[in-house]
């Protein structure tokens, strides 16, 4: 039991970590708005870098890809939070239930991870060469969720069987 129950503690924790973020990112857009426009416009990064035509100056486009940013960390928080509810649901149920229960949480744990790895570190940290910029390089604390992030995913794929049976109690001598 206490291993399923650490692992929708696990899961609840990623989706309680995107839903504070979403919340920061809309209550404080233009603050974190900047991050968005510093990696996209690509004005931080080495002077004269040969990289600067992957930039992307439009405003619209800018918006646009940080609206998306706060759709998916929304997607991650619904679908860990929701996975997690589903985790909890099934667990006092046999092996093969709450193994079948990880689904939601599965998803919401693997597009977590893929939002922080390609959009991190591949675009943002590579395509859009933010590991250059001395002040707006997110490459570090997104390595951290990423790797938050995959050992839950990890743990959590692990196949749970069943629970033993609860232990009689032992009558008292009188």
């Amino acid at each position: 039991m206490a291993a399923r129950l650490s692992k929708v503690i696990l899961v609840a924790s990623i989706g309680l970590l995107a839903l504070i973020i979403v919340i920061n990112n809309v209550t404080d857009y233009d603050t974190n708005f900047q991050y968005v426009y510093h990696v996209l416009t690509m004005d931080t990064i080495f002077p004269n870098s040969p990289l600067t035509w992957r930039a992307i100056p439009s405003p619209m486009l800018q918006h646009l890809a940080y609206s998306l940013i706060i759709a998916t960390e929304t997607a991650i928080t619904g679908l860990c939070l929701a996975g997690a509810g589903r985790l909890l649901q099934a667990i006092s149920a046999p092996g093969v239930r709450f193994n079948q229960a990880k689904g939601i949480a599965i998803y919401g744990l693997t597009l977590a991870f893929v939002f922080w790895f390609v959009g991190f570190m591949v675009l943002g940290g590579e395509w859009f060469a933010m590991w250059q910029s001395p002040d707006w390089n997110g490459q570090q604390p997104a390595f951290r969720f990423i790797g938050c992030v995959g050992i839950v995913l990890l743990y959590l794929g692990l196949a749970d069987a069943d629970l033993p049976p609860p232990k009689e109690p032992k009558p008292h001598n009188q």
